[in-house]
């Protein structure tokens, strides 16, 4: 199964900035990283529906970045699956660590979320990953399998979905796990992927994400069980954003 590269734009881009995804989509013809690989790219709510139509016909997938549980209702400000689906994506980021953190999103909650994703037909990417305090405190494994286990609904069994893994303390500050400690949290979320879901917790891809650049890209998506990249700041320049694609051959 190829790669899933996804940029994750956050707060970031106005309509100026279409510019550097038609540049990705532009670059993916001479800069993929092989046949297979799948790109997408998940800007701010508002530009969904202007990238989506300005990459039409391009292979870059477009995707939100949150979504509600439900379909409608007196949620002001709020986003639904349906929504984001109507507006072109096909991807969304659920349970980002920025908004469990921030928001104080449950495992329960990602859950939700992630049945609505599927209800609208989009493809969820359900994050995981474990604070510095609970790295230090040897708890890194329980808690993102304790993730896992309370994100995944039995709903996915037979819907293309992944994980992505990202360990918090990594995000936005440069340091980047060890291949060993990625590859020992991956193996434990595939572990818990299978136990919950059964075959397809087995095939689904698990992506790594926190401080991904074109010069850790390759070594990162070669380790065992990192079948893509979760892309934060780095997938707002097309040529980084590149480097980091040309590294999941």
């Amino acid at each position: 199964m190829g790669k899933l590269i996804v940029g994750n734009w956050k707060m970031n881009g106005l309509g100026t900035s279409l510019a550097e995804a038609q540049a990705v989509a532009a670059g993916l013809g001479s800069s993929s990283g092989g046949p297979g690989v799948r790109v997408g790219l998940c800007p701010p709510a508002t530009l969904v529906e202007r990238m989506a139509r300005s990459l039409s016909g391009s292979p870059v997938l477009v995707g939100g970045q949150d979504c509600r549980a439900e379909a409608s209702g007196a949620f002001t400000g709020d986003v639904s699956a349906e929504m984001l689906s109507e507006a072109g994506a096909v991807l969304v980021i659920l349970g980002h660590s920025e908004r469990r953190s921030g928001y104080g999103e449950t495992d329960a909650l990602v859950a939700a979320k992630v049945e609505a994703a599927l209800r609208a037909g989009l493809e969820p990417i359900i994050c995981v990953g474990e604070t510095l305090a609970e790295r230090e405190a040897g708890r890194a494994v329980a808690v993102v399998s304790a993730q896992v286990r309370g994100s995944l609904p039995q709903a996915l069994a037979g819907r293309a979905f992944s994980v992505a893994y990202e360990p918090v303390w990594a995000i936005g500050t440069g340091l980047t796990p060890t291949t060993a400690q990625i590859e020992e949290i991956h193996t434990a979320v595939r572990a818990e992927m299978s136990a919950v879901l059964g075959a397809p917790g087995a095939r689904a891809p698990i992506l790594y994400g926190g401080s991904v650049k074109p010069g850790n890209a390759a070594e990162i998506l070669s380790a065992s069980e990192v079948g893509g990249a979760l892309v934060g700041g780095a997938s707002l320049k097309s040529v980084d954003f590149l480097g980091i694609i040309a590294g999941a051959g």
